[in-house]
């Protein structure tokens, strides 16, 4: 005699999921994640709830081909990016993701735009640092057009139908940067503070400088800010403005580094040995960075987890393709102010 047969409920048992979990993947409904319908369908085929064949229009025809397209140059943290970006594509092979990580000139918006459009022949997701220019914009709309999805990660876009971005509250992260070199300096006494950018097209470094300006204006009035330069995310730029602001203000308190490229600016305190008595703040924590905490150059690092937003990139294009929710089991990101006293182990 022949054993019953099976029924929805065995099908989410052995797959280990509820049984409306297991209804969805099984009426082909969106809203459930990849490894889930990977489950499911793999019971249900086992138990034969459904003849195999029926099951082939979810199974996997092709990898999740994503890009991730990063400024060039001397930005350790970006260079950081990419490297574990290539390392997650190979991770998570198993789970029919590929990465792919190139390199565009720094600060030119037609070069970025074209890459977004060559990119999008063949990719079915793109994460990309975003430059706020029109022919940028015209690009993230032609892809969403195409039912290509792009994520901005580190800097938004404003106006675009870009799906998701990753990255901290920038204006935020520059209002913690004003009040650590308050506090550090002193509110309540006169002094100047310069700035150094990597370029104010980036809409992040744009926010930060709003942040700082304005935590300045209403905390610490006495506080000059004697100017912003911009030093591209360079390290040799960001030497010489460095050298030039420490020049022309003797009496310089404080540089906020809103972009890449400290290790210059750490150069350039060092030679005017400058680097005790000026307050030097930063962003992305790296073996540069890291370096200039431990010998005092750096007094404080606003930086998030690089791995951890690699990740919700990939999740978000997951969530995509499987129809479910944008940020399903995306973490909201976190900043974290690294001192000397903190620094967390360093991974290789």
């Amino acid at each position: 005699m022949s054993s019953a047969t099976p029924t929805l409920a065995d099908v989410a048992r052995l797959a280990g999921v509820s049984t409306a979990s297991a209804d969805r993947v099984l009426n082909r409904r969106p809203g459930v994640r990849p490894i889930t319908v990977e489950r499911v369908l793999q019971a249900a085929s086992a138990l034969k709830y459904v003849p195999a064949a029926g099951l082939d229009w979810a199974a996997p025809t092709a990898p999740l081909r994503l890009s991730f397209l990063l400024p060039a140059g001397t930005n350790r943290y970006l260079s950081m990016l990419g490297r574990l970006a290539a390392r997650t594509g190979e991770q998570l092979a198993s789970r029919g993701v590929s990465c792919r990580v190139e390199y565009i000139k720094s600060f030119n918006p037609e070069l970025l735009a074209r890459s977004l459009l060559q990119h999008g022949r063949r990719a079915d997701g793109i994460a990309f640092m975003a430059i706020e220019h029109p022919a940028v914009r015209e690009a993230v709309n032609q892809l969403d057009a195409r039912r290509v999805p792009t994520v901005t990660l580190i800097s938004d876009l404003a106006n675009t139908q870009r799906a998701a971005y990753v990255g901290l509250d920038n204006r935020a992260a520059g209002r913690t940067a004003g009040f650590l070199i308050a506090r550090f300096i002193g509110a309540d006494r006169p002094a100047k503070v310069a700035m150094i950018a990597g370029s104010l097209s980036y809409r992040a470094h744009e926010e930060r400088e709003m942040g700082f300006l304005h935590l300045f204006s209403e905390l610490a009035p006495g506080i000059q800010i004697v100017g912003l330069r911009e030093g591209h995310d360079d390290e040799a730029q960001n030497y010489r403005q460095a050298r030039m602001l420490l020049a022309s203000h003797p009496d310089l308190a404080g540089i906020y580094n809103i972009g890449g490229g400290a290790a210059g600016i750490g150069r350039a305190l060092k030679e005017a040995r400058r680097e005790r008595s000026v307050v030097f703040v930063g962003h992305g924590l790296t073996p540069d960075t890291r370096a200039m905490l431990l010998d005092g150059t750096m007094d404080a690092v606003i930086t998030q987890d690089p791995h951890r937003s690699i990740l919700d990139c990939v999740r978000i294009f997951e969530n995509i393709r499987a129809g479910a929710g944008i940020f399903d089991g995306v973490s909201r990101p976190r900043s974290e102010v690294i001192f000397r006293e903190n620094l967390p182990q360093e991974i290789g």
